[in-house]
């Protein structure tokens, strides 16, 4: 496909500023990558990219296999080879390339290797459980990590926190309740709170004592409540014994709301089946739930039972020697990602490939009234996009936001069709913005910090705080929309923003890796709204993005920030980070700008001669310090867009309008 060969120029049209001259492989670069992703394009008129994760998907669901006692040999096989490859010289296993060792991911991996038999002698074993042991080995554990122990007889269930099922009995009106915790926590917490019910544990032929450094008793301290400590925390653990004393006699049919809470939390987790690929369309839900299928009484013939096995099946990436597992499908996200590329970069909007990608996101809006009610209850129409194929209960903010971004860009052959789409989900992501003027992934106000202490409260997850990049997204996108800077709505989310701001000029990112994540999306949000980014506060933005370029003109991060920010910027350069910051210095409006010009280089010239870029780091954020995500097709989409906003530039033309 060609490119428009327009006369470069300056975009400030201040007079006596010299013409900046593109890079000469400017176009030619754009052009290969224009190819490349078209190729990608499914049939339907969709893009999706793999997500690729840490091991501990894997060694789940071989725990899980002999739990139900369905161990397939020449499955289990491919996850021996699997888990042993992603094995670190240290001996342990880490949750993003390049990281240290971490407790959870070692200790679950080595137990699958131990469960498939390879022996303990195994000099990976060994190095393994050296490693286990460095780390604390199964007493420092996360709660979930513990409770699949527990159901293979591994550690008691006196030692897992108790996940009571009254939890969906108690009404909103009381400060702690359901509703005030993460759409990802809940659909986590109600098969487990089934679980936790009924214990059913199997017990295996093989035990985990060597992974105690100085003895079980450590299981027992890691819930002990202390007398005369009047923390949250401990109060929490004190409510823990008290729970477990009920869990008791609930076990003695004395309980009077059990058998109640039960049905509920049944009845809940088969709704939420429907219109979903898997209870929340995410592995550790879809897992949680097999288990509590099982655990309920359904038989392994059961429709419901077969149906779960299945879409945990079809998150299995089959090689000849090995298996790796996804935790979902972003579909949707990644769409829209590309559709933006595309259209921003020049391809004609009448393009046969760009109508069928806008009737493909068009259909998956989002008509029904999901969990978003009970923490929004506002009177309008529902709408909203999901980052999967299928999750109708959680449509979420930051993939509306795309959505709407890349709509707004195609002249489909429906346009009052698209116009009303775009029209009902501006109005229904409106409606989320929290008090503080910013905006969350699927919830409105979620931040009740009281429910970080409970003790099954430690995978990071239990809260949905609103956040800088969502917020600047979708500054952005309403920048686009002509939306008035004067708009009370907009005028909190500045302030946000605002607040937000690190000490160093830099900005928090929650959903992608990090403050390069976070710093960008402000930019290019701010610029899209208007504003005077020679204002101080986005100056500093700028100069911290060019403060933490990498010699060889690239930028990288990695998730390591997210433990000590002392790290921030600091990383081998990646394709989508070095993207997110070429944009971010094209929203100064500088095209002459050194940094910027040095990173357009590096992204042209590591562009692969098909025109895709190669990435191995992990630019994306599940739950910061605990689950992180690649987004393969990031690695390919964001330098497009980049190399596509710095021609604009260039040419003085607007990003966000179609060319």
């Amino acid at each position: 496909m060609s490119v428009s060969q327009a006369p470069l120029r300056t975009s400030d049209g201040v007079p006596g500023r010299p013409f900046v001259t593109a890079h000469p492989d400017l176009d030619s670069a754009i052009t290969r990558s224009q190819g490349y992703l078209l190729s990608e394009q499914r049939p339907e008129g969709y893009w999706v990219g793999e997500l690729m994760v840490d091991v501990t998907l894997v060694a789940d669901m071989v725990a899980f296999y002999h739990w139900w006692g369905r161990v397939d040999a020449g499955w289990q096989r491919k996850a021996v080879r699997h888990i042993f490859d992603k094995q670190l010289a240290d001996g342990g296993w880490n949750i993003y390339p390049n990281g240290p060792a971490e407790v959870n991911a070692t200790v679950k991996a080595y137990l699958a290797l131990k469960l498939a038999g390879i022996p303990t002698t195994d000099p990976r074993m060994l190095r393994a459980r050296e490693m286990a042991r460095s780390l604390g080995g199964v007493p420092r554990m996360n709660t979930f990590s513990k409770l699949y122990l527990a159901l293979l007889g591994l550690v008691t269930w006196n030692h897992v926190p108790t996940i009571p099922c009254e939890v969906l009995l108690i009404g909103k009106w009381f400060h702690v309740n359901f509703w005030e915790m993460s759409n990802w926590s809940r659909a986590m917490i109600i098969p487990l709170a089934i679980i936790n019910h009924f214990r059913p544990t199997r017990p295996v032929k093989v035990d985990l004592d060597e992974l105690y450094p100085t003895g079980k008793w450590e299981l027992d301290e890691t819930l002990r409540p202390r007398y005369f400590d009047f923390s949250l925390r401990n109060g929490f653990l004190w409510l823990d014994r008290l729970h477990k004393f009920a869990e008791w006699v609930s076990r003695q049919g004395l309980h009077p709301f059990r058998r109640r809470a039960i049905r509920r939390a049944e009845t809940w987790m088969l709704e939420r089946f429907e219109g979903s690929d898997g209870l929340a369309a995410i592995f550790p839900a879809m897992l949680n739930a097999l288990i509590a299928l099982i655990a309920l009484g359904y038989p392994d013939d059961h429709p419901q039972v077969i149906r779960a096995h299945h879409e945990l099946e079809k998150l299995m990436h089959f090689t000849d020697d090995s298996v790796r597992i996804e935790p979902c499908f972003s579909p949707v996200w990644d769409s829209a990602i590309v559709a933006i590329c595309l259209r921003e970069s020049g391809v004609p909007g009448h393009h046969p490939r760009m109508k069928r990608a806008a009737e493909w996101l068009m259909d998956m809006e989002i008509r029904f009234r999901g969990d978003w009610i009970h923490k929004n209850p506002a009177d309008v129409e529902a709408s909203g996009w999901v980052f999967e194929y299928a999750n109708q209960w959680n449509p979420d903010v930051d993939d509306t936001a795309m959505v709407i971004l890349a709509l707004r860009l195609i002249p489909t052959d429906d346009p009052r069709r698209r116009d009303e789409c775009r029209t009902r989900a501006i109005r229904w992501m409106m409606t989320f913005q929290c008090r503080d003027g910013g905006w969350a992934a699927f919830d409105k106000d979620c931040t009740k910090s009281i429910l970080e202490k409970v003790p099954f409260a430690d995978h990071n997850a239990m809260l949905d705080p609103e956040c800088a990049d969502i917020t600047a997204r979708i500054l952005e996108l309403l920048g686009y929309e002509g939306w008035d800077r004067d708009c009370p709505q907009v005028q909190r989310a500045i302030t946000y923003l605002k607040g937000q701001q690190e000490a160093d000029g830099s900005w928090y990112g929650r959903w992608g890796v990090n403050y390069i994540y976070g710093t960008w999306q402000v930019l290019r949000g701010m610029k899209a709204m208007g504003w005077d980014m020679d204002e101080p506060w986005l100056q500093r933005g700028a100069a911290w993005l060019r403060s933490v370029q990498l010699p060889d003109g690239g930028w990288g991060e990695r998730c390591n920030t997210y433990d000590d920010p002392i790290f921030k910027g600091a990383g081998p350069a990646t394709a989508s980070q070095t993207a997110w910051a070429v944009m971010g210095l094209c929203a100064m409006g500088d095209a002459s700008d050194p940094a910027l010009a040095r990173g357009v280089e590096w992204l042209i010239r590591n562009q692969n001669t098909d025109g895709s870029w190669t990435e191995e780091e992990i630019t994306g954020t599940g739950f910061p310090c605990v689950f992180y995500l690649k987004y393969d097709m990031y690695r390919n989409a964001w330098p497009l867009l980049a190399l596509a906003t710095h021609r604009k530039l260039c040419r003085g033309e607007v990003p966000g309008r179609a060319t």
